[in-house]
Parts: C-alpha cells; sequence; structure tokens
C-alpha cells in the first residue's frame, strides 16, 4: 500500500534537507526521500572537493535550524577577504602597479562583520541538517527514487523497492536534472557554458587564510578558496578541452602548471591531495510551482559558480517557502494551497533571475578579449574598489544582506 504524506521533499540534499527540517514543526507528515547520505563526521576524513562559501544569511538560516554549532564542531573556514582583479599583479613595473590598483578588496570590516563568510565542505552541511531530522517525526527514506507521477494534490513517487508514496505536495529539491520537474512539465530556460571548472584540493606551506580570490584571465578564472589548515580549494575555468588534459597529468606536472598559471600570492604547494571537474551550466525555471509541487535549489537555477552563490540562492529559496508555507498552515490553510507558492515565487524568483543575469553579465564581459572591453571592465573594477557606497552594496549583495 502506498503511503500518504501531506508533504514529499524529493531530494535530501542541502537544500532539500533545510526544508525538511524547517517544517518538521509544522505537525504535518513530511517524507525526505534521499538516497545519499554521508557517513558520520571524523576528524581524519580528507577534505571533500565539494565545497560551499556560505554567506551569513546561509548561516543564520543554518543556525535557525540547529544546525550550525555542529559545523562549527566539525570543520570550517572563516574568511574575512574578498580579492578580485584580472591583469597580471606580478608584472614588473609600471604594468604591476596599475594592476594593483585596479584590483578589488573587499572585508569584512567594511559592514562591521566578524567575517564574510565560511568555506564548507557540503557534505558536512548535509550531514548537520540531516542530523537534526533525527529527534523529529520526519521520515527520511534512503532509496532511489525510480519515478514520479504528478497528479495535483496527489503525486505518486515510487522508489526502487517497488514502494510508493503519496503526496499532496512534492518540493522538487532533486537538481539540475530534477526528476519531479520533469514530470510535472515545468519548463527551464538552459543552456551550458563553453566550460568547465576543475576543483583541485591543496596542502600548502602557509598556514590558514582568511581571505578567498580571484583572478579573471582570456580562458576563464583562476579562484582560492581557503580551507581549515594549511588547505586551499584552486578552481581552474577553462575550455572542456583544456580541463581533460590537466585532468589527465601526473600531480607533478599538474603543480608546474598550477605555478606557471596562478598568481604569485598562491605560495608553494606541497601536496596535491585531489581533484574533479564539472561543467558550467545555466539553468532558470520559467516558472518555480504548479499545483501540487514546488521546485527550489538546483531543480529552479543554476547558476554560473563564478561569485560562489549557488548555494546561497538555495538557502533562500529554502527560507522563503519555509516562511510561506508556515504562515499558511498557521492560519488554517491546506499545505498545497496556492497562495503560499505564489507569495514563495514572487519573493524568490526575481531575486534569483538578477544573479543569474549578473553572473552572465561577468561570465561574457570577462570573456571579451577586444581591448576597449578589458579596459572599460577593469575601469569598473577599480571604480568598485574605490567608491564606499558601491562597495557596501556589492558586499551586501555576495553576503545575502
Amino acid at each position: 500500500m502506498a503511503q500518504q504524506y501531506d508533504l514529499v521533499v524529493v531530494g535530501g540534499g542541502m537544500v532539500g534537507a533545510a526544508i525538511a527540517l524547517g517544517l518538521a514543526h509544522t505537525g504535518q507528515r513530511i517524507a525526505l526521500v534521499e538516497n545519499q547520505i554521508p557517513e558520520s563526521f571524523d576528524t581524519d576524513q580528507p577534505l571533500d572537493l565539494r565545497v560551499s562559501a556560505l554567506s551569513p544569511a546561509s548561516i543564520d538560516l543554518l543556525q535557525s535550524l540547529g544546525a550550525w554549532s555542529a559545523i562549527l564542531s566539525w570543520r570550517a573556514c572563516p574568511y574575512r577577504r574578498m580579492r578580485v582583479w584580472e591583469l597580471d599583479e606580478d608584472a614588473p613595473g609600471l604594468r604591476g602597479k596599475l594592476a594593483h590598483q585596479l584590483a578589488t578588496e573587499f572585508s569584512a570590516d567594511e559592514l562591521g562583520l566578524e567575517q564574510l563568510g565560511y568555506i564548507v565542505e557540503n557534505r558536512l552541511i548535509q550531514r548537520a541538517l540531516i542530523e537534526q531530522l533525527q529527534p523529529t517525526s520526519v521520515d527520511l527514506i534512503t532509496e532511489q527514487v525510480s519515478s514520479v507521477d504528478y497528479s495535483p494534490g496527489a503525486s505518486i513517487v515510487e522508489l526502487a523497492s517497488g514502494e510508493t508514496l503519496v503526496g499532496r505536495l512534492l518540493v522538487a529539491a532533486d537538481g539540475g536534472n530534477s526528476l519531479v520537474r520533469t514530470a510535472a512539465a515545468l519548463g527551464v530556460h538552459q543552456w551550458d557554458y563553453s566550460q568547465k571548472a576543475m576543483v583541485i584540493n591543496v596542502s600548502t606551506a602557509e598556514g590558514q587564510q582568511d581571505i578567498t580570490w580571484q583572478q579573471f584571465t582570456p580562458e576563464g578564472p583562476l579562484a582560492l578558496l581557503p580551507l581549515p589548515g594549511n588547505h586551499a580549494s584552486l578552481v581552474w575555468y577553462d575550455s572542456g578541452q583544456r580541463i581533460n588534459e590537466l585532468l589527465g597529468l601526473s600531480d607533478q606536472a599538474l603543480l608546474q602548471q598550477l605555478y606557471q598559471h596562478f598568481p604569485k600570492r598562491l605560495g608553494e604547494i606541497r601536496s596535491i591531495d585531489a581533484r574533479g571537474a564539472f561543467p558550467l551550466r545555466r539553468l532558470h525555471a520559467l516558472n518555480y510551482f504548479k499545483p501540487g509541487v514546488v521546485l527550489a535549489g538546483d531543480a529552479a537555477h543554476q547558476i554560473n559558480p563564478l561569485a560562489g552563490q549557488g548555494v546561497n540562492l538555495g538557502f533562500q529559496d529554502a527560507k522563503a517557502l519555509v516562511e510561506a508555507l508556515s504562515e499558511a498552515l498557521a492560519v488554517g490553510q491546506k499545505i498545497d494551497a496556492i497562495e503560499p507558492l505564489e507569495a514563495y515565487e514572487k519573493s524568490c524568483r526575481n531575486a534569483n533571475l538578477l544573479m543569474i543575469q549578473t553572473m552572465d553579465a561577468f561570465y561574457h564581459g570577462f570573456s571579451n578579449t577586444r581591448l576597449p572591453i578589458k579596459l572599460a571592465r577593469n575601469l569598473l573594477l577599480g571604480i568598485g574598489g574605490t567608491v564606499t557606497p558601491l562597495r557596501k552594496q556589492i558586499i551586501k549583495l555576495a553576503s545575502g544582506l
């Protein structure tokens, strides 16, 4: 027999787990379906390649859900500064001085913050949220979803075991290739960028850093995210062919490529600990809901990772959806009522679109090698570094404030 639920959240990653946990107090019968649960944290576990730069707004959400203290007790790296530039600061003479002048650096002190954010492994965020579910009435179902039959108010989720779940409302938190979104025929606008991103975890001679930086190059950005201890995550954006070539190199050969292409501020690398790559994709749903189904996180939008805002937008989705549904339930509405879903879409979709378009503008603007465009964007970087009100607005945007 099918199990009946008021809410079925398909996808128990960071965003889906946050939604299920945020609604656990509402008295609804909730199922969270996720077949890949991270193992319990152990200090001997190597740093994972998949990390996120959590904004203060995302940290506030995790604190409200009771998950942040666990994450801090495990592993997290605060950063206080962000630096962005294009021209070669290592160039000799006037060229290097000009490049330094046109670079932009932001600091937490400018907004009176202790830090701009934290770099945290995705699996630790997910694990902390899942552990907070244990004392609640949410059913955590650790099976693969084999099919979804969408029907407003009574959608059927079939599991690999043959068991079926019937949900009054489905939440699609199952990623960019969302099975739920496809079943509900919610359309998307999407394309693949002509780049891949290679992520390389390294051990460094320098101790734990408090800065994340990014240099734009004609082939794509080069970035550093600080990790706990003598570790860092390097991100190399380039064509798919070039990234595939880098993936095939030995550690020693890759190390030489890092020294040749990354700025000198990277410092000495003691070892390459892990590497991986993923294609860059842009996706945005034309609508975030239909009767009986609602999209959140990567199922609703995927963004160029230039500014590390993907998971932060997902957590904003989670917060807005939980608030909209909780308020509706508090005044006696059914969980699949249309009004709270409309309020959620109105709260998030345009804001997400603005961030997606901003990242598109960065991608296309810095991919252009024409000299007038190059001069203009470097002037803009310089202006962003010197005009105080603009600086503060940029920091607030990046911080989710």
